[in-house]
């Protein structure tokens, strides 16, 4: 038996009048995801445990079978693993994201124009050099999404996450910590002035300690590889030893490599790996940006571009089955995460289960499952 699992991350989503009163997955073309759902267990599952902040740190954190409640720390300290940092008992890393900050004191952008990583690397190199002789370190990430790692006693704010700021007044950090990274943001403007981004700021959040976390193969007897352009799902990978395979054209953004991020996943299924997890940022960029258009074409993307041709392989290698599912949802109107449920997807290409339509409305009203079992049911 193979295994897939499919993160369209972000995707689930409320109904939009621009799309007559339909969700972008109601009313994206996807004749795949159709045939598969009409043969699947479909259901509604809570992958942002209550409590929690609804992130994708939390959400693939369930997805991929483990407890947030028990093993979640912090966002960055997951980005950092997936840079090969290994955090000391002493330290805490904070997610830095190149961001753009009007003067009227609004977050224009929290990614900052979506910077090349060469472009951003100069700006992190300098803020690095900046702060390095006081214990501080900038670390380079991809695009917009970087990593700062402090001493413990850096570690007690509270500060807000900048997609959640779109068009809104800044919410600066609070708490203990809070004057400590405040005169580094403050800092970060004048020595972004001399870079050719659009990204005027740093903006610092989602800190924690590095967690432990068991192997996924201790845990569930299988080999595992993954493939995603985003360091936080790359970094996941790393913490529980699955396999992280390296496309250099996944970009995180709607042109990224569909049909490569496929191809990965039926490379490593035919050569020695028991299941595979592609995930694909587009739909969440989409959400994040208001771009109803784009959130669309996402899916359908998704359907042409992966599940076609990675459906076709599996039928011809053998049994298999495959669990879909968001991290969480991003909500056009609101342009930002929400912890509600998602819809999910069990199949199995040797049992046909009671079939449903893989959408919100279509398992609305159905139990809501905790997103961390979803692994052990698949």
């Amino acid at each position: 038996m193979k295994y897939v699992v499919c993160v369209p991350d972000g995707c689930a989503d409320e109904p939009l009048a621009e799309l007559d009163g339909r969700t972008p997955l109601q009313a994206a073309r996807m004749p795949v995801l159709d045939a598969i759902a009409s043969r699947s267990l479909v259901g509604r599952a809570a992958v942002i445990p209550t409590g929690l902040p609804p992130g994708s740190d939390v959400g693939n954190m369930s997805i991929f079978g483990y407890d947030p409640v028990k093993y979640h720390t912090g966002r960055a300290p997951i980005e950092a693993a997936a840079l090969g940092l290994k955090l000391r008992p002493d330290q805490v890393a904070y997610r830095c994201n190149l961001a753009t900050i009007g003067d009227d004191g609004t977050m224009i952008d929290f990614a900052g124009g979506h910077p090349s990583t060469e472009r951003a690397a100069g700006a992190i190199e300098a803020m690095h050099n900046a702060f390095v002789d006081e214990g501080i370190e900038f670390h380079r990430g991809v695009q917009y999404r970087h990593i700062m790692v402090a001493p413990t006693d850096w570690a007690e704010a509270e500060c807000a996450p900048p997609h959640d700021l779109t068009g809104k007044p800044l919410i600066w950090p609070t708490g203990p910590a809070a004057s400590k990274l405040q005169r580094v943001m403050d800092a970060s403007r004048g020595i972004l002035a001399d870079f050719d981004i659009d990204a005027n700021t740093v903006w610092l959040w989602g800190q924690g300690f590095q967690p432990q976390m068991p192997s996924f193969e201790s845990q569930y007897g299988l080999k595992a590889g993954l493939v995603t352009a985003v360091d936080l799902v790359r970094g996941l990978g790393v913490l529980t030893d699955i396999e992280v395979v390296e496309l250099e054209s996944a970009t995180g953004w709607y042109d990224t490599d569909y049909e490569g991020k496929r191809d990965c996943a039926i490379d490593g299924l035919d050569n020695g790996l028991d299941l595979f997890i592609v995930h694909v940022e587009a739909t969440d960029e989409a959400g994040h940006a208001g771009n109803v258009e784009e959130k669309v074409r996402a899916l359908e993307n998704w359907d042409s571009r992966i599940l076609a041709g990675l459906v076709e392989s599996l039928d011809a290698s053998g049994p298999w089955r495959m669990l879909m599912l968001p991290d969480h949802a991003t909500p056009l109107a609101l342009r930002t995460h929400t912890p509600d449920a998602v819809p999910y997807l069990l199949f199995d290409s040797t049992v046909d289960g009671p079939g449903g339509e893989y959408t919100e409305a279509g398992v609305a009203g159905l139990p809501i499952v905790p997103g961390h079992e979803l692994m052990g049911r698949l």
